[in-house]
């Protein structure tokens, strides 16, 4: 549970604190307005990403950079259909070695590799959230067993 933003951020400071974050790919899903981005932001800053951080809804995706580790932030929202993953290239970043967040990955369902950790965030009122976290490889059951509970 998270109660304010601020829950949120340290959620995002623990998760940067993981050794295989640098290498993992990360799926957020939730409605609008549920903070998915707002997830995302935290956890660039806390990995040191500075400067502007903009939501990838119109471009799909939105690459940072810090002195070690590269990071892909992607959002699948304005997919029509899954093919649209494949077309645009996305299959030689997710096999390069990095961090991938992605946005809606429904959205190019079929065509997306297994997230190693999906994270669904709830929305209970204004500021309170709900975040159900669940390793869909090996590697996300390492991310999850160095998370606190």
């Amino acid at each position: 549970m998270w109660g304010s933003e601020d829950d949120t951020a340290a959620f995002a400071q623990q998760l940067a604190a993981l050794p295989g974050i640098a290498n993992a790919f990360i799926s957020l899903h939730g409605e609008l307005g549920a903070g998915k981005t707002t997830l995302v932001r935290h956890l660039l800053r806390a990995l040191g990403v500075t400067g502007r951080i903009k939501s990838p809804t119109y471009a799909v995706v939105e690459p940072h950079e810090t002195e070690n580790l590269a990071i892909w932030h992607f959002d699948f929202y304005r997919f029509s259909d899954p093919r649209e993953w494949e077309d645009a290239g996305f299959r030689e970043l997710f096999a390069s070695t990095g961090l991938k967040l992605a946005e809606w990955p429904e959205k190019a369902a079929g065509l997306i590799p297994p997230a190693d950790l999906a994270i669904h965030i709830e929305a209970l009122n204004e500021t309170a959230r709900r975040a159900t976290l669940q390793a869909g490889t090996p590697h996300g059951e390492d991310l999850l067993q160095g998370l606190h509970p």
